[in-house]
């Protein structure tokens, strides 16, 4: 999975998360907030795996292009 896809799929588990979790609130379902609660923990998750992702491609990048400059 490519760090777009997982900051997409991150950022839906966190709302759909906080949606439990205030539906659970409101209607008074432990079980809801709780499921909520792990979601969006979840979503956290998966944003924080495409950042490194993201991360580390752009360090490959980096060290890509100074090994090419001093081969010149």
């Amino acid at each position: 999975m490519g760090s777009t896809s997982d900051k997409i799929k991150g950022t839906a588990n966190e709302a759909i998360g906080k949606a439990k979790q205030g539906i659970g609130e409101a209607t008074g379902s432990d079980r809801l907030q709780g499921e909520g609660a792990v979601q969006e923990v979840k979503g956290k998750g998966q944003k924080a795996m495409g950042d490194a992702k993201d991360a580390a491609k752009d360090a490959i990048d980096r060290a890509a292009a100074a090994a090419r400059r001093a081969a010149e």
